[in-house]
């Protein structure tokens, strides 16, 4: 398909083709422009990664059109992030979240304790959520090749990919190349929490959202 598109009705019915038929999709988020799949089609996965030519232990985020989607996919947020969610989302956070036994997303990562987590995110941007709300949670990454300066224009983006993404959506200029701040749950920090990535959102502000009522969140 290859095609440019406008975000409308129209486009965000074919997004959903895309995605389902296992196909890859371009859209704009609040931070810079993403590269998407269906986060359960292994295949779609691992023709994600081949058009990055990402490192395959660089793990995925899941975004969605809202926190509450996190129960359908199976995920919750470990203390302290669930405060962070609230201070932050939508907007530049990408919480780890933990995968119950339900959880079907082929985009997990166990770590040494066999624990299976998931970065999320919920983007502050009219556009992307409503295109959320049609093709559901998708699997994504920044709209780049590995190693290259994360795409801040939907133009950007299609000189990276070319024809190896199926449509791309076009939201116009994003506000920054900065992606998002990525954090985890770490009982052995001082606040909790571990800055896996520090992004949009700096570590001063993580900090302050943990102490915002004067402690520590347990």
């Amino acid at each position: 398909m290859n095609e440019v598109r406008p975000i409308d009705d129209e486009s965000m019915a074919l997004a959903r083709q895309v995605i389902r038929s296992g196909g890859l999709l371009v859209l704009p988020t609040d931070t810079v422009y993403g590269i998407a799949c269906d986060p359960r089609n292994a295949d779609a996965i691992a023709r994600l990664y081949a058009a990055k030519d990402r490192p395959s232990d660089k793990a995925l985020q899941v975004i969605m059109a809202d926190v509450d989607d996190l129960d359908e996919l199976g995920l919750t947020l470990p203390a302290p992030l669930g405060r962070l969610a609230r201070a932050f989302l939508p907007g530049g956070l990408s919480p780890v979240a933990e995968a119950r036994q339900d959880c079907t997303l082929a985009t997990l990562r166990v770590d040494g304790d066999g624990q299976r987590t998931q970065a999320i995110r919920v983007p502050d941007n009219a556009d992307l959520l409503r295109v959320l709300h049609v093709t559901g949670p998708v699997a994504a990454s920044s709209a780049n090749r590995s190693g290259e300066r994360s795409a801040q224009t939907v133009q950007e983006a299609v000189e990276a990919f070319g024809d190896r993404v199926d449509l791309y959506l076009d939201g116009g200029p994003t506000r920054s190349h900065v992606a998002s701040t990525v954090v985890a749950a770490d009982p052995k920090a001082d606040d909790g929490v571990a800055i896996l990535r520090e992004g949009v959102i700096g570590a001063s502000l993580v900090h302050a959202a943990l102490h915002g009522d004067g402690g520590v969140l347990a």
